[in-house]
């Protein structure tokens, strides 16, 4: 029966363009608030200066709280020039109908929510605890979580921007941790004329893993990929346009490859909670001196049995005379570059939901938007979230439809 009424309701959303017409031409003033990140290592930020300018350009109100966009070199006065209200109260900000920040809400920023406001966030679904869940539900919060958010294309936009930025970002790190300066083996990642290039080893072939081989590639760097799917190790040559060292994963021919190389990046993710640990302990012992590990998986749990998370402040640890890299949320080391690519999804919805008269006729019109809700005015819609708190998830097209 609750197929037919969502079969129902997806008819619904196919309807006229005649009828819809009315909704499309009625615009809305959004109030946005933008709060300073709580989040341990989070130091990007959602808009930035430019996106609040256009936002406020269109007859939308843009507060900010002091010292929001700091620590991605955006100061308080660039967001005052283009029109933003500057506050140095949390509170205040947190009066504003729509809240966008990167990093999911804390106990205490729930608090200072009110009733029906809606949150542009990431979920992070394996650390929100029930009690949050319960206070976002009773205050009866929409809330879109990044990890979801869908374009045009099916692609998931955010995860598929950061994963860019995490890929070529981890290669630039390796190149650090190479170098005499960090006391590494002294090399230049890549190679020259007569020099033997950088042997480096990626395991992974998705997003993370392609724009890494991409950025080691142009270094000049001697690349091998490997993945347990062949489709991936295809798409990854295809997309990088030309031929490169691919793998199905194999423990002898990874084992040789990861002792003789001198970068190994981890970067395979896993849908259902921990990433595999792919290189044991004893691999690692048997690596080059001063080799470079860099796991980008480690907030996954990692892809080396030796791996520990550690900080931006103290990156690094070193075991078996191998480095260590395994910092979570790479992103935040290139903030500003982070931001950049962040408000460029943000700011087209949130220009949507104006001009389209609320967020439901929005979420009504843009499947990659509806994909991405996961409480509708404080109803579970996700069906992982409700899962994990043993929760009935309500259909968000039978919601909308019943509020129209």
């Amino acid at each position: 029966m609750m197929n037919e009424l969502s079969d129902i309701a997806k008819q619904g959303l196919l309807q006229p363009q005649e009828a819809m017409l009315e909704t499309r031409t009625r615009k809305n003033s959004l109030y946005i608030g933008l709060p300073k990140e709580t989040a341990f290592q989070e130091k990007r930020i959602a808009l930035t200066p430019l996106s609040v300018a256009v936002l406020v350009n269109n007859g939308h109100e843009v507060v900010v709280e002091a010292g929001a966009g700091a620590t991605a070199n955006f100061m308080d006065h660039h967001y005052s020039e283009q029109g933003a209200k500057i506050v140095y109260d949390k509170k205040e900000v947190y009066q504003a109908d729509l809240i966008v920040k990167i990093g999911p809400p804390t106990a205490e920023e729930i608090k200072l929510m009110k009733q029906g406001q809606v949150l542009f966030s990431s979920l992070q679904i394996t650390t929100i605890t029930a009690e949050c869940l319960q206070s976002l539900m009773k205050k009866k919060i929409t809330a879109l979580a990044y990890e979801y958010l869908r374009d045009e294309g099916g692609v998931l936009t955010v995860v598929r921007a950061m994963s860019e930025i995490v890929g070529a970002t981890s290669i630039l790190i390796a190149a650090e941790y190479l170098s005499n300066i960090f006391e590494g083996k002294g090399l230049m990642l890549g190679g020259i004329t007569g020099v033997p290039p950088t042997e480096i080893v990626i395991l992974g072939a998705g997003t993370v893993g392609e724009y890494a081989a991409r950025a080691a590639i142009a270094l000049g760097a001697e690349v091998k990929v490997f993945d347990s799917s062949l489709y991936k190790l295809r798409r990854l040559q295809t997309n990088i346009g030309t031929r490169v060292f691919t793998s199905v994963i194999q423990p002898i021919v990874l084992h040789k490859a990861v002792t003789t190389c001198d970068v190994v990046i981890g970067a395979i993710r896993s849908n259902t909670g921990r990433s595999p640990c792919l290189i044991s302990e004893e691999t690692v012992s048997k690596m080059k001196p001063n080799s470079v590990i860099i796991d980008v998986s480690i907030d996954q749990g990692g892809c080396f049995a030796t791996s520990e998370i550690t900080t931006h402040d103290q990156p690094v640890f070193r075991k078996y005379d191998v480095i260590h890299y395994c910092v979570p949320n790479i992103a935040s080391r290139v903030a500003r570059t982070a931001t950049y690519a962040l408000t460029n999804i943000f700011t087209p919805i949130l220009m949507d939901i104006g001009e389209k008269g609320g967020i439901m006729n929005v979420i009504w019109e843009k499947p990659g938007v509806r994909n991405a809700i996961y409480l509708y005015q404080g109803q579970v819609t996700n069906k992982d979230l409700a899962e994990r708190f043993h929760i009935t998830p309500k259909d968000l097209d039978l919601l909308i439809i019943s509020k129209r």
